[in-house]
């Protein structure tokens, strides 16, 4: 029994936002997108950079790079928009790239290290070290916190 919790995995899919990558599960991943017209919305936070269309549903859409303190308006050809679901809503988030989708085994998730003045810290569910990667694990509730 202690085998099967050995090999455990989580599905995720890694993006790219600056020089460090980030995964989410995939079973909170509706689909990934090329980046469209944003329509700009009124007095909302910073980050929030406005809603899509997409497939007849009105999206929000985050710029993880602004809500990390990640300042830089750079959007290449390989910018993404994941759509995500949490707490039955559907939300637009824009990254650097989506890189890959990975079998994470859950023995190589380890609990956020402490960096002291750290902004993304509150943003962090966990981090795991594969091959010579480092892949940070987001907390989507802290994420989203101020669109509930």
């Amino acid at each position: 029994m202690t085998e099967l919790l050995d090999t455990e995995v989580v599905k995720v899919i890694v993006f790219q936002l600056g020089d460090k990558e980030y995964a989410i599960p995939v079973s909170q991943v509706q689909g990934i997108e090329k980046t469209v017209f944003i329509t700009r919305v009124p007095s909302t936070v910073h980050y929030v950079k406005g809603v899509i269309n997409l497939r007849g549903v009105v999206t929000p859409i985050i710029d993880l790079r602004e809500r990390f303190g990640i300042h830089s308006d750079v959007q290449g050809e390989d910018t993404r928009i994941i759509i995500i679901s949490y707490a039955d809503m559907e939300v637009g988030l824009i990254v650097d790239a989506a890189n890959d989708v990975m079998d994470l085994p859950k023995n190589a998730i380890e609990p956020q290290p402490e960096v002291v003045g750290s902004l993304e810290e509150e943003f962090i569910a966990g981090v795991a070290k594969i091959d010579k990667r480092l892949l940070i694990l987001l907390n989507l509730e802290k994420v989203l916190n101020t669109l509930k």
